[in-house]
């Protein structure tokens, strides 16, 4: 008898010490000359291709303090935490050149890259200064952010638009051109320092998520949803993490009467409290040295009994992991977020799977800019965004549903997923894989004796 409790002792003791296993979250300190080095490799080796790519020799990004552009908070050094009273950034690639000039019209440099090209004792007027750089330059194209396909690529507001034409002469005006690609360009591409990392912030996530979804958090019977979604919140808290949306988790039952499955999206669920035979959904992400993560799984309680998930579980799992293949199948260079959803879609028809897809882009933002994949109120074409075409090194959410009937339920279940994955243009790679087993609650473990 005493071997055998020593025995699930030191099981209880792994299980519990697995969930505190993740990679080691560095210091602000550290994070800080992480974020400047990755920003400066950005801008010397990537930002000149991008902007070869689109044709563009001149961007201007204007903000002011607290009104930030979406993309010059990405330009901002580690411990900028805002744009000084009116920041205006000017970059600039010149015709053969390999290296761009990137310039502050501001009071101070902005971080290593953006040297200070305004002194305000010298020319007290910023705009006339901003407007003898541009034309000492003489582009061909001058870029600002105004577009109406993404808001991350729309940041000029209207005070500053309207200044910058009263500043600028009849021929400069006739080169203003939308920054909206160059701006989705930068957001969206990733480079292999960053990519190195961004498996690792994966997981973070899941470790984090494994840890909500056990036994160390959830106690059946006593334990709401809302309990576990305040879990995570303190627990990002306590690891120096942010995340960019409050998580949300929720449960489908055995219960026919029971319509989980179809709740739209729109509608947040009540708080409730766990019980033993609840299929739990999270939905989850973090803010990790500018990158973000967005990832659903899901998780069983078991009920008295029952060690294991149950198969029927796992096998509408696999529908789900179905769906993703098709759809990852469907990952070419150059196809549009509309061309790939039109196929999947397709596929999905011709497998019989019921289902809805609409993933998208992650990086700087979790719903980030580049091609949309579907959206899950609108399984159709997405005008703009969906007419963005898939470029290499980028890195997306593969977030989807699949609708299964469960015949031991009686009733249809929703397997909701959405991993982190990134696009080489050539295969597309899960950062830290992905969920091909539902998580038990406890733990499925050998339990010993009678």
């Amino acid at each position: 008898m005493r071997k055998v409790l020593v025995i699930y002792v030191l099981i209880t003791f792994i299980g519990h010490f697995a969930f505190a296993q993740s990679p080691a979250v560095l210091s602000k300190k550290e994070q800080a000359v992480v974020i400047d080095n990755w920003l400066e490799e950005r801008v010397q080796n990537l930002l000149p291709k991008l902007m070869e790519r689109e044709e563009v020799d001149m961007w201007l990004i204007i903000s002011r303090e607290y009104n930030e552009d979406p993309v010059i908070r990405t330009f901002l050094p580690s411990t900028w935490f805002a744009a000084r009273r009116r920041t205006m950034l000017l970059i600039y690639k010149a015709e053969g050149s390999e290296k761009v000039e990137a310039l502050a019209v501001a009071r101070y440099d902005v971080g290593k890259s953006f040297k200070r090209a305004w002194d305000p004792d010298l020319e007290p007027d910023q705009w006339k200064k901003l407007v003898e750089l541009i034309q000492e330059r003489n582009p061909k194209k001058l870029a600002i952010n105004i577009g109406k396909d993404y808001g991350h690529a729309d940041g000029l507001n209207v005070s500053e638009y309207n200044t910058l034409l009263e500043y600028l002469d009849e021929s400069t005006k006739s080169k203003i051109v939308s920054a909206q690609n160059l701006a989705v360009a930068w957001l969206e591409t990733r480079t292999p320092s960053e990519m190195a990392t961004y498996r690792q912030l994966q997981t973070i996530a899941n470790s984090i998520i494994a840890e909500g979804l056990s036994e160390k958090v959830i106690t059946p019977g006593i334990t709401t949803t809302d309990d576990v979604i305040w879990w995570y919140r303190e627990r990002i808290a306590e690891m120096k993490l942010d995340t960019w949306f409050h998580p949300t988790v929720d449960i489908q039952r055995p219960d026919p009467a029971s319509q989980e499955h179809l709740r739209s999206f729109a509608i947040k669920p009540d708080s409730q409290i766990i019980m033993p035979g609840d299929l739990l959904h999270i939905d989850f992400g973090i803010t990790y040295l500018r990158l973000n993560t967005d990832t659903q799984q899901l998780a069983y309680v078991l009920k008295p009994g029952e060690h294991s998930v149950p198969k029927y579980l796992n096998d509408a799992l696999k529908v789900g992991n179905r769906l993703q293949d098709l759809l990852t199948s469907n990952f070419v260079t150059g196809r549009t977020g509309n061309e790939i959803l039109r196929n999947t879609r397709s596929m999905m028809e011709k497998e019989g799977i019921q289902g809805s897809i609409y993933s998208h882009p992650m990086g700087y933002h979790g719903h980030a800019s580049g091609p949309t994949i579907g959206m899950w109120d609108n399984q159709f074409d997405t005008p703009g965004a969906g007419d963005y075409p898939l470029y290499p090194n980028t890195a997306y959410a593969i977030e989807l549903n699949a609708v299964v009937f469960v015949k031991e339920w009686n009733k249809e279940i929703r397997v909701m997923l959405e991993e982190g994955a990134f696009f080489d243009g050539e295969r597309v790679v899960y950062l830290d894989g992905r969920q091909k087993e539902i998580l038990g609650i406890p733990r499925e473990r050998k339990y010993l004796g009678n």
